[in-house]
């Protein structure tokens, strides 16, 4: 359903003769995309689904229904010296009408300035399409005044988003980089704490060398700007992945979605934060929202399918990993999730065609031998497993478990635990760890783990005092206290 007040706004094409510039052309596109998303009322497409057209000559109309908005805005920048010029029209996606073309010449100091003008005139132009929005006066502020340093932050967070370890550590380059430019400069300093925390928190990097940078700049960050959708975000990244504390990452996620609603990785985490906790109804929600923002994301879709996954309903989890494949044929997250699918199911057939479209070293035989584990088709020893490729699967885990080595399979659970590995965050319904559910060692481990909610907020408030008659004041404060729990 195409909801009449939305945008997508695609990556404007780089008109540079320094190709390089590419990185500059998708900033001043999500820039405009996330001060779009601050007004109430206006659906906008995210930006990966949005840059999904990148180098395609697709009809408007075939975009307005894949993504579900009414207007596309899309045009060039050229960037030459210190002068930008930017072309940029708005076109609505039921029949191809311009509503509204400019172009801009400025110096490339004015472009916060020039943002905000652009997000402001789109705005304004689909009020008078489609109806009233309440708008601001401003939607975007100036960041720092060395425009080399945000060309720098620019630069990083175009590697960061490529989801590559080798460009995690490109993009930390840029983001030190544009620090030392400008060290009053909030968004790189939550930007490295993002890059720290995934590659600690996927075995990318030392763990101890990331978990120290990563605070380092999480402090730095939060001296300059406590309160914004970046400082709760990389609170959130912390609390979650590399401390594995779901409640407090929600609690910092609701914060940043109050200032940006729209903000799908927050959204996305979010979910990531509920099925961590078993919660998967909300985990649901947060995703879901996340779709409507951002339909062709790959990633949103694997982690519904996920959800299903960890539910034991495979087959709603295959399909939601076909959905991302659609997308990615190389999602490998997708294409692992997938073959555990058929392992569990049974089907050697189609994990086999599923597993030749990866290489043989990048753990096709662990699969081959855990359905042949799983299914006792034949002899296999946990030395047969490699249990290096920790990247995504559990597997020193899964090669003593399934070869009927239980003690030595929760010790080596016990061990990712402790180290706070990402590919054991969701141990307690795994499916694949369900034969050690029983055992009570795994109990505990689940108990120390991630206690219940109700245990965790009733910490202090064992010792009750005799029922008395309160003042109002203390009734007041009681009342907030509660609804302060409850809402956690």
């Amino acid at each position: 359903m195409i909801r009449q007040k939305s945008i997508a706004v695609l990556p404007f094409e780089s008109l540079s003769p320094d190709q390089d510039n590419t990185y500059f052309a998708d900033g001043m596109s999500e820039e405009i995309i996330l001060a779009l998303s601050r007004i109430e009322g206006l659906k906008v497409t995210a930006r990966t689904s949005s840059f999904a057209y990148r180098d395609r000559k697709t009809d408007v109309r075939i975009i307005g229904n894949q993504l579900g908005v009414a207007t596309v805005l899309d045009g060039s920048i050229r960037k030459a010296g210190k002068r930008i010029r930017i072309n940029a029209q708005l076109v609505r996606t039921d029949n191809g009408f311009h509503l509204w073309s400019e172009r801009f010449d400025r110096e490339l100091t004015d472009i916060f300035e020039l943002q905000d003008e652009i997000s402001l005139l789109i705005a304004e132009k689909i009020r008078e399409n489609f109806g009233h929005l309440d708008i601001d006066d401003h939607l975007v502020t100036s960041k720092t005044r060395d425009i080399k340093a945000y060309q720098l932050f620019l630069k990083g967070r175009f590697f960061q988003l490529n989801w590559k370890s080798e460009d995690f550590e490109r993009a930390i380059l840029c983001y030190k980089r544009s620090i030392e430019l400008d060290p009053a400069y909030y968004q790189p300093y939550f930007g490295l704490v993002q890059c720290y925390g995934i590659l600690a928190s996927w075995g990318f990097m030392d763990k101890q060398d990331a978990l120290e940078s990563a605070n380092l700049y999480l402090t730095q960050g939060l001296a300059l700007k406590p309160e914004s959708t970046e400082a709760y975000f990389a609170k959130a990244t912390q609390a979650l992945w590399i401390n594995w504390n779901p409640n407090l990452a929600l609690h910092e996620l609701q914060k940043g979605l109050a200032l940006t609603p729209q903000d799908t990785e927050s959204l996305e985490s979010a979910a990531e934060a509920q099925t961590a906790l078993g919660q998967f109804g909300q985990a649901l929600e947060y995703i879901n929202q996340a779709l409507e923002y951002n339909p062709l994301s790959p990633n949103h879709h694997y982690t519904k399918g996920n959800i299903f996954y960890l539910q034991q309903q495979y087959d709603k989890a295959i399909q939601w990993m076909d959905k991302a494949l659609a997308i990615d044929p190389n999602w490998e997250l997708a294409i692992r999730t997938k073959a555990c699918c058929y392992i569990l199911t049974g089907q050697k057939r189609l994990m086999e065609s599923l597993l030749s479209s990866i290489p043989q070293d990048a753990g096709r035989s662990n699969f081959l031998g855990l359905y042949a584990a799983v299914h006792a088709e034949r002899p296999v020893d946990a030395g047969d497993f490699s249990t290096q490729l920790t990247a995504y699967l559990p597997w020193p885990v899964y090669a003593q478990l399934h070869t009927g080595h239980t003690r030595e399979a929760l010790d080596a659970l016990q061990q990712g635990i402790q180290q706070r590995n990402g590919q054991y965050i969701n141990f307690c319904n795994d499916p694949l760890l369900q034969p050690m559910q029983a055992l009570p060692g795994f109990q505990n481990l689940r108990e120390a783990t991630f206690p219940a909610a109700g245990e965790e907020t009733t910490t202090g408030l064992q010792q009750a005092k005799p029922a008395t008659k309160l003042s109002a004041d203390e009734a007041s404060a009681y009342q907030s206290a509660l609804h302060a729990i409850m809402e956690e």
